[in-house]
């Protein structure tokens, strides 16, 4: 039986890839820094304090990120992902988490199309 070939990814494919996962950082951004000034509580004030320094984490990515597109040959994307709100401290909590495991799945799955980049 013959082996199947992997499948090539073209720039062009890296490139839009790696602009959604730039708008994904945009919207955690943005949440982050609504989230930190919005949850209210006792219980969540520690939480708001860390998700200031998350905002400037994901800045960081941001900048990463949009370097290796324009380092590929991409113009970055400047259209953030929509960002979830809610007057519960609990569901913006969950909308984060889903967030992150949906960012580190396509992470992933960007170190692969790079390895098969044409």
């Amino acid at each position: 039986m013959a082996t199947a070939e992997k499948s090539k990814v073209t720039r062009k494919q890296l490139i839009d890839g790696l602009n959604e996962d730039l708008s994904r950082e945009y919207q955690a951004i943005i949440s982050y820094v609504n989230y930190s000034q919005v949850l209210k509580g006792a219980a969540y004030m520690n939480i708001a304090d860390e998700l200031e320094v998350h905002a400037k984490e994901e800045l960081t990515h941001a900048l990463k990120i949009a370097n290796h597109v324009d380092y590929l040959g991409g113009m970055p994307s400047v259209t953030p992902k929509p960002v979830k709100t809610s007057d519960k401290a609990e569901d913006m909590l969950k909308f984060d988490l889903a967030n992150e495991k949906e960012t580190i799945r396509q992470y992933r799955r960007r170190v692969r199309q790079a390895d098969e980049t044409e």
